[in-house]
């Protein structure tokens, strides 16, 4: 008995709607801008509260505009209805490999967060838990799920990945494209009931699920009682990690104590010359302020694997010790790989940040020996490339 199961009842896209997921962006202000442009894309249904015509409501207060907005879309043939369906989807782009996935749902009760908890999907990341309290409130007040959890097939990958690309290559002219704003092709193709969609449930739900994308969203569905969640599944072969950075808008000390505090909790720091960049490897981050950009090799901690990624070394070291920072603190931005390290010096260039932090991308070997262990990743530690887009593909929750 597989875990992944159609979509009772599907809103497919007819072009238009597609989106970024709402926790992409550095600035919200990126948001209104790209739903001004497009009044269509899903983000002004995410993020009612960034919508040009919602602006100064709080988030909660924007919901009804929210669920108007979905209706409307609905209406006016933005979406088209589909009952008992997957969705093949897939990610195209010259010069990069092509991805593959699966629009389906999964059993909410799958989810563990532990070694000792039952279940095939696993949640790898601490998250900050009012942004869980929005998406539930989003979901209960739309009756829809638009933003589905990526979701990376460990067992069976490379039967699913080989499955998924003859499948498309079968069916035909997409039911729907989108191209994504680094000029990639989405595409997506409903699959009715039949051996095939039963076949292809089967291997997506055929060994280890680990979240990839959507650590808010999957445990949106355990906190609002879903009894399944919308999900891309997708294979290793169809995604890559890119680094997830950090912008503090405001120092709690000068930058001189900063580095002596960093030096003295055991860090070496060394002066670096020339353009910034995200380091190469692990082991080392970059630290940009005042116009100055610093290499440090931050001290290995007791414990195993996942006390010494940098992603943790940076956490406990820098936010906590040296800062006095919560990983939550509004003055910490999480900055995902589609912004250059150049966007991010820019920023405390401008006045609009004090500190940047660049950090290698997360190794898959560590993000697979993590997950196993059933341990959690540090708090967006991993920017895995390309996303599932939103809006694409809406699942209608039971009543």
């Amino acid at each position: 008995m597989t875990v992944v199961h159609p979509i009772a009842r599907a809103w497919i896209t007819t072009g238009g709607t597609g989106a970024q997921n709402y926790d992409e962006f550095a600035d919200d202000a990126e948001i209104t801008a790209i739903v001004e442009a497009n009044p269509h894309s899903a983000l002004g249904i995410e993020m009612p509260h960034r919508a040009p015509d919602s602006l100064g409501k709080s988030f909660l207060d924007a919901l009804p505009d929210a669920a108007a907005r979905l209706a409307e879309a609905k209406a006016d043939g933005s979406y088209t209805p589909a009952e008992q369906v997957v969705v093949l989807y897939r990610i195209s782009a010259p010069g990069e490999e092509t991805g593959y996935g699966l629009f389906a749902m999964v059993d909410t009760d799958q989810i563990s967060t532990r070694a000792d908890e039952p279940g095939l999907v696993i949640r790898n990341e601490d998250v900050f838990i009012a942004k869980v309290r929005e998406r539930v409130a989003l979901a209960e007040a739309l009756g829809h799920l638009l933003s589905p959890v990526l979701l990376l097939q460990t067992g069976r990958g490379d039967e699913l990945h080989a499955a998924l690309a003859a499948a498309t290559e079968a069916a035909g002219a997409p039911a729907a494209t989108d191209v994504d704003q680094a000029g990639r092709t989405h595409a997506i193709w409903l699959l009715g009931p039949g051996p095939e969609q039963d076949e292809l449930t089967a291997l997506a739900g055929g060994g280890e699920l680990v979240v990839a994308d959507g650590n808010h969203r999957s445990l949106a569905a355990q906190t609002g009682e879903f009894p399944r969640f919308l999900s891309v599944i997708t294979t290793p072969a169809s995604v890559a990690i890119q680094p997830y950075n950090r912008l503090v808008s405001e120092l709690t000390t000068t930058p001189a104590e900063l580095l002596d505090r960093l030096r003295a909790a055991g860090a070496q720091v060394t002066p670096v010359e020339g353009p910034v960049e995200v380091p190469a490897a692990g082991g080392t981050v970059h630290l940009y302020l005042a116009g100055q950009a610093y290499a440090v090799t931050l001290p290995h901690a007791d414990g195993g694997r996942l006390e010494n990624l940098d992603h943790a070394l940076v956490e406990r070291l820098l936010l906590r010790d040296a800062l006095g920072l919560d990983p939550g603190d509004k003055r910490v931005t999480y900055v995902g790989g589609d912004y250059p390290a150049s966007w991010l010096t820019g920023e405390v260039d401008a006045g609009r940040a004090e500190l940047a932090v660049l950090i290698a991308p997360v190794t898959v070997d560590d993000f697979v020996a993590v997950n196993l262990a059933r341990e959690k990743m540090p708090r967006k530690s991993t920017w895995f490339t390309p996303k599932a887009r939103a809006g694409l593909v809406v699942a209608e929750l039971p009543r």
